[in-house]
């Protein structure tokens, strides 16, 4: 692996700086509508019988609001709610079972909200409900996203004994004033013990997650948190750009405009991120996500096989992904489909239709060959116009003519090389990845929905 990953080109950064999808699916999440039936979901379900199932826990409850969260989430301290939420995911949990119990399961992924509200014996209950009614691989991947300011330490040795394998702890910046400025103060040692205690107990990755663009943030204090984030050598990092939107999201309203960092501070913190990591031995795997080399997600980059679905980057390319709990998403056979994201509603629907569909879209034959391109430039940042054309019996030059109309500006400025083969974006184009699969969105042609996304970086 070269060292260089990355070419930081300022004007070029400048110049294609506007909104855009993150591509964790194609069609995008815009696309669900709520003429999608059960009978469409269930036919999807039986579409592929042979592929691999990965499934997805939504658990919604938070014990405090951080006011920079965008998730859909229940603020609240009463556990006994988790217990009355479990009561309707079991009888969802038990329902989709009957049509996808059969399927060999290879991953599992709890998120929310914060999955580490549950108390030990509601995970017990749940990892339990699955076991029995799923078939989980012996060696799944089985992970949980980890509130550090709610759990204790010994939580980690229960989540282990319960196959959990996998971990990814929300960090965001370890400045107080930071914290304090969106509701999330914590304790920077214990989250070196959380680290620590996770690798003695032989998890097989930890992942930190770190936001930047919040209030109160610069070069300066965010090199710092960088700092202290390598000295706990995490196997992944996520460094998201804080999306400013208090129009959507009410508990943006506490973050005063005013002590945002201006957009060309928060582009010095990435490029500095960008240099900080790669210069440490991370591997850029794109957008907002570092691996060390000898990860499975930085392995599977370079071997060309890495995936994406609505959990971002993954090894598991080739499973079906069923999404559980309120607003929960699935990508089965060839469809999208989503929850009920209402927790009032979720209860209703699952108490009178024992599922929470909502609305989904499935995909044509044209949606598929261009998922396939998509993925394969934001995975793995090339792509072989030959196999896709084998693959889908099209002439790729004439099929994407426009698109590849679309892409000559940035051909022109060298963020992408074209062949009669192939498509590779080269080293200033990949943090413009986005930009560049956007050229083959063809629902993004068709209507200027450009505001309704966040800001590529």
């Amino acid at each position: 692996m070269s060292t260089q990953q990355i070419i930081w080109d300022q004007a070029l950064i400048e110049k294609y700086n506007y909104s855009g999808p993150r591509y964790t699916s194609y069609p995008t999440a815009l696309e669900f509508h709520e003429v999608f039936t059960d009978a469409e979901f269930d036919m999807a379900c039986a579409q592929y019988p042979e592929r691999n199932l990965s499934l997805y826990v939504h658990i919604p409850f938070c014990h405090t609001l951080c006011y920079y969260c965008g998730c859909n989430k229940v603020i609240t301290r009463h556990a006994h709610k988790a217990d009355e939420y479990l009561d309707s995911l079991e009888l969802e949990i038990r329902q989709r079972a009957y049509m996808l119990g059969d399927r060999n399961v290879t991953q599992l992924h709890w998120g929310g909200g914060t999955p580490t509200f549950l108390t030990k014996a509601q995970i017990t209950r749940l990892m339990g409900l699955l076991r029995q009614e799923f078939r989980l691989s012996q060696d799944a991947e089985i992970s949980i996203e980890v509130d550090p300011r709610e759990i204790e330490l010994d939580m980690l040795d229960h989540l282990r004994a319960e196959g959990f394998n996998r971990l990814s702890i929300g960090v965001q910046d370890f400045n107080k004033d930071v914290q304090k400025a969106v509701n999330r103060e914590q304790d920077e040692d214990f989250i070196k013990a959380l680290v620590v205690r996770a690798k003695t107990l032989g998890f097989r990755s930890t992942n930190l997650d770190l936001i930047y663009g919040l209030p109160h943030q610069n070069g300066a204090s965010f090199a710092k948190t960088l700092a202290q984030v390598l000295e706990m050598k995490p196997g992944r990092l996520s460094v998201f750009n804080y999306a400013h939107l208090p129009s959507l999201f009410a508990a943006q309203r506490k973050i005063k405009d005013a002590d945002l960092p201006s957009p060309q501070e928060r582009l010095g913190m990435l490029e500095q991120t960008i240099g900080t990591l790669t210069g440490a031995g991370y591997q850029f795997i794109g957008m907002d996500h570092f691996a060390l080399p000898d990860d499975e997600l930085a392995m599977a980059q370079r071997e060309g096989i890495l995936h994406r679905n609505f959990q971002g980057y993954t090894t598991q390319g080739d499973c079906d992904l069923l999404g559980l709990g309120v607003s929960a998403i699935s990508m089965i056979g060839d469809c999208y489909a989503q929850n009920q994201k209402e927790l009032k509603k979720y209860y209703a629907q699952v108490d009178e239709k024992r599922h929470a569909l909502w609305k989904g879209v499935m995909l044509d034959s044209n949606d598929l060959l261009r998922r396939e391109v998509i993925k394969s430039l934001i995975c793995n940042f090339s792509l072989d116009k030959k196999a896709i054309e084998r693959e889908f019996s099209i002439a790729f030059d004439e099929y994407f003519a426009e698109d590849l109309a679309l892409l000559k500006c940035f051909i022109d400025d060298e963020l992408v090389i074209v062949t009669d083969s192939h498509i590779e974006v080269t080293l200033k184009g990949r943090l413009l990845i986005r930009n560049i699969c956007m050229c083959f969105d063809t629902y993004l042609r068709d209507r200027a929905r450009q505001q309704q996304f966040s800001r590529v970086i």
